[in-house]
């Protein structure tokens, strides 16, 4: 089958193109721009189009087209595969989380959701079933080490683990028989508006499991209590208070109590699973990280210090990465590069932002201009917030505000040696970190 992904560079688009792809299904697809992640499926075969989307790329003798749910109506490439479903009836077209959905109602399905914490604790679970001898199917939102650098492991065995996300609604295309949630926080407000609808709608995706399913929710999280009732499943809870939660703190590699509550959700997981508890912690005790969450490493150049990159980019998460990061190196000198991602974010959660950088235990923070999400902003919400404005608001000595394009100058110059430096955010400024990596190791 020829299947044809509308902007497959996207961490979730190209985890299942690399699903089809191993499954011997011919592939292609188009983005907007050059990345990493087009780059390595191109290296696998995958005919890639970058650049402005155009109806060419959607060539004859295609069975399947697949898009982002960020790919808009009116979008060329899309616009043709309607076109030509009118004439034939046997073009497929799917959005991502639609394909996705169809698999998880032909495997044994857990999946991994919640505001915070669902890619590391998907990576988590996959490589602990891995290691358990289950041979999971794995689609995840990050690149894995364990799985080739990949954010796609194919397994033979009837378990499939996602990472469910929560935008746009994606997530009620699944139908899981185990889920996890870790937290249920306000984002996203540009599509749900208020944190109501977003209790309501993680309430519709629970209620997707059958009788027989289980879900694994945080004791701790105070919204979670709210979609509990009248589920017919079982339901199993973790707390930072179980004696497993020492146990892990000590053995675990990577920091923060966010990460060892990610850890007791995949243990319940393995329990509910018959999977041996002496297998469960040496995983999780193996459990390195993955791509851009608290990814670590040593650089050499000007000065020996070190770089860790993060995804994050909402204020808990912000928060909770950092007071990791002080965790970790109680000593260090600290600076964070962090690059609000999107406009209606970061006017949402304005006051939220001004909290967490007022109370971060690091030394110096700079924060550049915000990340314009493509087709997600509006003119209104982008007269009304800035990085400029945010600094302002934090009114605080260590937090100011720089350019992107200015940051590798002001580097050079204010890294010390041993210093950690922190660059955050879900946009592009994960190029400063290839950058600064790319100056040798």
């Amino acid at each position: 089958m020829k299947i044809h992904f509308i902007g497959i560079g996207g961490i979730g688009v190209s985890a299942l193109a690399r699903y089809f792809l191993k499954k011997e299904h011919k592939i292609s697809g188009s983005d907007l721009a050059e990345s990493e992640i087009t780059k390595g499926l191109r290296e696998l075969g995958v005919e890639i189009f970058i650049g402005p989307h155009s109806a060419k790329n959607i060539k004859d003798g295609i069975d399947s087209v697949i898009y982002s749910p960020a790919v808009k109506p009116n979008n060329p490439e899309l616009k043709r595969a309607k076109k030509l479903q009118a004439l034939s009836h046997k073009l497929q077209i799917k959005s991502y989380p639609e394909a996705l959905g169809e698999l998880t109602k032909n495997h044994f399905t857990i999946a991994v959701s919640g505001t915070h914490g669902k890619s590391t604790t998907t990576s988590m679970l996959g490589l602990l079933l891995v290691k358990a001898g289950l041979d999971p199917t794995v689609i995840v939102g990050t690149k894995v080490k364990e799985f080739g650098d990949s954010n796609c492991r194919v397994g033979k065995s009837k378990y499939l683990v996602i990472e469910a996300d929560e935008h746009k609604v994606s997530f009620l295309n699944y139908w899981p028989k185990i889920v996890i949630l870790t937290n249920i926080e306000a984002d996203h407000l540009d599509y749900y508006k208020n944190l109501g609808n977003i209790i309501k709608t993680f309430k519709k995706y629970v209620g997707h499991l059958p009788k027989d399913g289980v879900l694994v929710v945080n004791k701790e999280d105070r919204n979670i209590p709210k979609i509990l009732k009248a589920l017919s499943c079982s339901i199993l809870l973790y707390s930072l208070r179980q004696k497993e939660a020492r146990v892990l703190k000590k053995i675990m590699k990577i920091p923060g109590e966010h990460n060892v509550l990610n850890a007791l959700a995949v243990l319940t997981v393995a329990r509910t699973l018959n999977i041996p508890d002496k297998t469960s912690f040496k995983s999780l005790s193996e459990y390195r990280g993955s791509w851009r969450r608290f990814d670590v490493s040593k650089i050499l150049y000007p000065k020996p210090y070190t770089l860790i990159s993060d995804y994050g980019h909402h204020p808990t998460e912000v928060r909770v990465t950092l007071d990791a990061c002080r965790e970790k190196y109680p000593s260090k000198r600290i600076l964070c590069v962090f690059q609000p991602h999107q406009y209606q974010r970061t006017y949402y959660l304005f006051k939220d932002f001004i909290k967490v950088f007022k109370k971060a235990p690091i030394d110096k923070v700079i924060i550049t201009d915000i990340y314009d999400v493509a087709g997600r902003e509006t003119p209104e919400i982008k007269k009304k917030v800035s990085a400029e404005k945010l600094v302002k608001a934090i009114n605080r000595k260590n937090v100011n505000y720089l350019q992107k394009e200015k940051i590798p100058a002001f580097l050079a110059e204010n890294i010390n040696r041993g210093d950690i430096l922190i660059v955050m955010g879900a946009g592009d400024i994960y190029n400063l970190s290839l950058n600064l990596k790319n100056r040798l190791k």
